[in-house]
């Protein structure tokens, strides 16, 4: 057997690599003098420490080393960190991509944003508008009749609220929308509105300013960027309003937010 610092040496792990490995309980001495207080260890648990610093190489956390040496299934921990990393993999291509265009001069006037979009309740109402210009009353006709049977219903600070297109293309007559309030807990859903928790989702978003006309500029900037970057759209793209004919006298004021929900290519 050998002493801690010993074994240190034939293993090149510091001692207090070691003595972190056996207080989390993973790679624990072969003997302990009672007297002395000395650690031993013995060759055979080489194998052992080399596959815990493999690990922790990967990236893996304690934790996730202690489930996978007591029998865990090792491939679902490796499933998990393989598509962390390759988040962070295009995320940095997204960074190194943002900083290309600046160095090459090229403006922030359009600058992509990737976000986690929060889990958050909802109330939502489903239908269809003539054109664009029904948007707005239909949004404030789903207020009143979330009130009807949620007199008491209170909308989430800061506010939230979007718009999705539900055709599954582009039509500027006749189009089904899906009209989205954050409120800060569950109502009483009736014939008209309903309420949901939906989960939290990574985004890429792109800030529109000025008016609704303009938009679609913005949209084809924004899925041109997604298809670049080696993204596929996730779910329906959510039109979040932020200013608007409700509080900016003018257009030039309106401040829209674009949100698509996104995936890593398969």
């Amino acid at each position: 057997m050998y002493r801690i610092g010993e074994f240190s040496e034939l293993s090149k792990t510091t001692i207090k690599t070691l003595r972190y490995y056996e207080k989390e309980g993973l790679l624990i001495p072969a003997y302990v003098d009672q007297n002395t207080g000395y650690r031993f260890y013995e060759t055979s648990q080489l194998p052992e420490l080399a596959k815990i610093i493999s690990l922790r190489q990967m990236g893996l956390s304690i934790n996730n080393i202690k489930s996978i040496l007591s029998g865990s299934d090792l491939k679902q921990f490796l499933l998990v960190k393989k598509q962390e990393l390759e988040n962070e993999i295009s995320l940095s291509n997204s960074q190194l991509l943002q900083i290309n265009n600046l160095l090459e001069g090229k403006n922030m006037e359009k600058e992509v944003i990737i976000k986690e979009l929060p889990s958050c309740i909802v109330y939502y109402k489903e239908g269809f508008v003539k054109d664009f210009s029904e948007i707005v009353n239909f949004i404030l006709q789903s207020a009143e009749e979330c009130k009807k049977t949620n007199p008491n219903i209170k909308c989430v600070e800061p506010d939230y609220c979007y718009l999705n297109y539900l055709d599954g293309e582009y039509k500027e007559k006749d189009f089904k929308i899906r009209y989205a309030q954050a409120v800060t807990e569950m109502g009483i859903p009736n014939e008209t509105i309903k309420f949901e928790k939906i989960k939290p989702i990574r985004a890429a978003c792109i800030y529109h300013k000025g008016s609704y006309n303009n938009l679609r500029e913005s949209y084809s900037f924004l899925i041109k960027w997604i298809e670049e970057n080696g993204y596929e759209i996730a779910e329906p793209i959510r039109e979040r309003y932020i200013d608007g004919v409700w509080n900016k006298e003018n257009e030039d004021e309106w401040l829209t937010e674009i949100q698509i929900p996104i995936r890593n290519k398969m």
